[in-house]
């Protein structure tokens, strides 16, 4: 493959699975594979019109293949099912009216870098729940929460701005090396899948 980055297409049905599989073929650094290829370090494109238990399925049957790179491609998702979402694992999104060969070029990319890449309006939705549980921790859970450094919870903040590795790096005056190694920190110590995931957490939990 001369170091294009594989990535099969799960979707429910032959007409959407030919539609990705057409742009992923306009797109040089991306090889499409069929299933029996998907392995460890395959980029798995979920096509989906719902957060649902068959796409949960999906995703169990992808992590025991070692795939952790997986992009969900949707037309509408609320905010429970993005926050489900990500926290199954997904670590990017492209909607439907916006497929082409940049965007899940660029997506496909991010993910192998382990960037979350999802709409504005999609980063708006998470963020908003940031605020709503920020509001809703109480003052003995927050002392509670000491899960994190003062740098882990900046860090993850400014991921879940929607920055990415070297505009975290610039914003707090760090390397970009050290950045990952913050998130990888992270991601290992609480066995967490990827920054969307990392994120979610720390939502869920207070920390942020």
């Amino acid at each position: 493959m001369g170091g294009r980055i594989p990535v099969h297409v799960h979707a429910p049905d032959a007409i959407t699975r030919f539609g990705l599989n057409a742009a992923l073929g306009q797109c040089a650094e991306l090889v499409p594979v069929e299933w029996e290829r998907v392995a460890e370090g395959t980029v798995v494109l979920l096509a989906a019109d719902a957060v649902d238990a068959q796409l949960l399925r999906a995703v169990r049957e992808l992590h025991a293949r070692g795939c952790t790179h997986l992009i969900l491609v949707t037309s509408a998702v609320d905010e429970a099912g993005l926050r489900a979402a990500v926290e199954v694992g997904i670590c990017g999104v492209v909607q439907r009216d916006e497929v082409s060969p940049s965007k899940l070029s660029q997506t496909v990319v991010k993910a192998t870098q382990g960037e979350a890449a999802m709409p504005a309006q999609m980063l708006t939705m998470l963020l908003n729940q940031v605020s709503r549980l920020q509001h809703g921790v109480s003052t003995a859970r927050s002392t509670r929460l000491t899960g994190l450094t003062a740098r882990e919870t900046q860090v993850l903040r400014l991921v879940a701005d929607g920055l990415d590795t070297d505009e975290i790096a610039t914003e707090l005056s760090y390397s970009s090396r050290t950045v990952k190694n913050i998130l990888y920190g992270v991601t290992s110590r609480f066995c967490l899948r990827n920054r969307s995931h990392a994120v979610a957490y720390a939502m869920r939990e207070g920390f942020i």
